[in-house]
């Protein structure tokens, strides 16, 4: 099969928003904006050429990972399968480009950045999820119960689970607006 592999630079346009899908799979979704730069010899100097807006979609241990490490403004290097959908409103064609994300980064050429392990990513947990308690955030226990927070529940009536509000919770001040959808969301996939 022949998939088209891209890493695009650029800064995180909106804040990301987190869902899951019917069979409870976590995906999350942000806009990246990358903004060519080239030197204009008339000018003597650098300019900004136009803006790409492409919509990122990551799933599985990576959409939480996202939520906890990802803020509107963020430089960021992403890499994954392009996609470009397209359909028709009417008489007009509509057309989105897509990249499904393999891999998402700080651009380091821009800033500093300090790594953490996610709990359970040295020691293989299924599918990279997180392990749970004892000694950490994140998912589920053995025994399936939630996490040390508890779930709460998306605007789509889906369990969030307890580490991914902590994460919204440490993001907003005083855990305002947590779970709620702010004004022009829908709480779901963008």
């Amino acid at each position: 099969m022949n998939e088209t592999q891209v890493t695009v630079i650029g800064n995180v346009a909106t804040e990301v928003t987190y869902a899951q899908t019917p069979g409870g799979v976590p995906v999350a979704n942000f806009r990246l904006a990358s903004t060519e730069r080239r030197y204009d010899r008339a000018r003597d100097g650098w300019v900004d050429g136009e803006t790409q807006w492409v919509t990122v979609t990551a799933w599985r241990a990576l959409a939480g990972h996202l939520i906890d490490s990802l803020t509107k403004g963020d430089p960021v290097v992403v890499s994954g399968r392009l996609r470009v959908r397209e359909w028709a409103e009417g008489e007009v064609k509509r057309s989105r480009v897509e990249i499904d994300a393999r891999s998402v980064g700080h651009d380091l050429s821009r800033g500093t950045a300090r790594f953490s392990w996610a709990p359970g990513a040295r020691n293989g947990s299924p599918g990279g999820f997180p392990a749970g308690p004892p000694g950490g955030p994140p998912g589920r226990a053995a025994d399936g119960a939630s996490g040390p927070s508890g779930a709460a529940e998306a605007p789509s009536g889906e369990p969030v689970p307890g580490w991914i509000v902590d994460a919204l919770r440490g993001r907003s001040p005083a855990g305002a607006g947590v779970g709620a959808p702010s004004e022009g969301e829908t709480g779901g996939v963008a």
